[in-house]
């Protein structure tokens, strides 16, 4: 059976999980919190969400916090369960730092497949 799924960029990916992670704890983040979460350029912040914003998955007006839509919001949780879920794989199961666990599920959650994540949500689910 093969699988069906939308090709995401991993950076795309990271901003919109990143945005759901600062919307969630901090009502009126500003590019600039994005910025430094992510070690980059506020430049650079601000090319990414007007792209994002243009594909549709955020609402962003400069110097205001970005609002992600219906689709950037769906994509954003998709993402933050599976880092979730494989960090606590690689915590709990494989017994690796919190570290390595958080490097690795930011690695894996946009590559792995659907069956092979699904067998692991059910391993973690198990504990």
């Amino acid at each position: 059976m093969k699988e069906t799924y939308e090709k995401n960029s991993a950076s795309k990916e990271d901003y919109l999980e990143l945005i759901y992670e600062l919307s969630s704890s901090k009502a009126d983040f500003k590019a600039v919190d994005i910025a430094k979460r992510m070690n980059i350029s506020r430049a650079s912040v601000s090319e990414a969400l007007q792209k994002l914003a243009l594909q549709g998955y955020l609402v962003y007006e400069k110097y205001k916090p970005a609002v992600l839509t219906e689709k950037g919001r769906e994509l954003a949780e998709t993402v933050y369960h599976k880092h979730k879920v494989l960090c606590s794989f690689f915590k709990n199961v494989l017994k690796l730092t919190e570290e390595d666990s958080q490097i690795n599920a930011c690695r894996i959650e946009h590559v792995i497949t659907d069956s092979a994540f699904e067998k692991i949500k059910d391993i973690v689910e198990k504990l």
